[in-house]
């Protein structure tokens, strides 16, 4: 088709030209000029075409609250699969505990806590995430919370989004690994500042967590989980065909691949080269 295109273009070019020319030396210059010309618009049709052909990035969010271990796993692995899969990840932290009071989410029995704590060090192994329980993880949980530490990502999110992928891997490792508080307004500097944040923005971004504007958001982001369909977290969230297409838990990458029309090399994709 281009060539076609190209090839009429030249045609007319050359006779409409050199109609009337009588001088050879003319001719010839008339023939240079347009072919200076075809070969410009050539590059601009066949520019033209590659972005045409340019495959439409799907949007993905990821809900999620940092006193979540299954979030953590999730977590990672979408950030692993960012620049791999044609994704546009949205990191969206949200407030656990107005899910599960949205759902009248009863909190698990013993058996349920116990095999959670097994399926977690399986899972952290796989997925090469340095994981260790709490010393009190109801306390961490159902106690302390993280609705200090959700309303200092919104507003890192809301002012310094560049931070949110590193500022929210630095809680998890406070709560999962190193077994810290993620409450106190000295505990939250210090996850800034091991994310590279300025001590100054970090102060400032602190002094906002209680204003109206940054309640809002985390209220509008859980809210926004629950009608997906959220349930609890991790919630992902893959934008498919102009349908949002909801996952629960980081033990669905594989299907979501699959819906996303993508490759699933497992939790570790830097080493699919290897194996292949």
């Amino acid at each position: 088709m281009c060539g076609g295109i190209i090839n009429r273009f030249f045609t007319v070019m050359i006779s409409s030209r050199s109609r009337g020319d009588s001088e050879n030396s003319e001719l010839k210059v008339t023939v240079k000029e347009t072919r200076i010309t075809v070969y410009m618009y050539s590059r601009q049709v066949i520019q033209r075409s590659f972005k045409m052909a340019a495959p439409i990035r799907k949007s993905v969010e990821l809900f999620y609250d940092v006193v979540s271990p299954y979030s953590w796993l999730a977590f990672e692995v979408m950030c692993r699969y960012q620049q791999k899969w044609n994704i546009d990840l949205k990191l969206r932290p949200f407030f656990l505990s107005g899910i599960m009071q949205g759902v009248g989410f009863n909190q698990p029995g013993p058996s349920k806590a116990s095999y959670m704590g097994k399926d977690l060090k399986r899972q952290t192994d796989m997925y090469k995430v340095p994981f260790k329980m709490p010393s009190n993880p109801a306390e961490v949980i159902l106690i302390k919370g993280s609705l200090n530490a959700g309303r200092f990502l919104t507003a890192v999110d809301m002012n310094c989004d560049q931070y949110l992928e590193e500022l929210t891997r630095q809680l998890f490792l406070r709560v999962y690994y190193r077994d810290e508080d993620i409450t106190e307004p000295a505990s939250l500097m210090s996850a800034a500042a091991k994310a590279g944040i300025p001590e100054d923005m970090a102060k400032q971004l602190l002094s906002t967590i209680k204003d109206q504007a940054v309640k809002d958001r985390l209220r509008e982001t859980t809210q926004a989980a629950l009608d997906h369909g959220a349930f609890g977290s991790p919630t992902i969230v893959a934008h498919v065909d102009g349908k949002p297409q909801m996952f629960f838990g980081s033990d669905r990458m594989e299907l979501m691949a699959h819906m996303l029309g993508e490759k699933w090399y497992g939790p570790l994709p830097e080493l699919a080269k290897a194996k292949m």
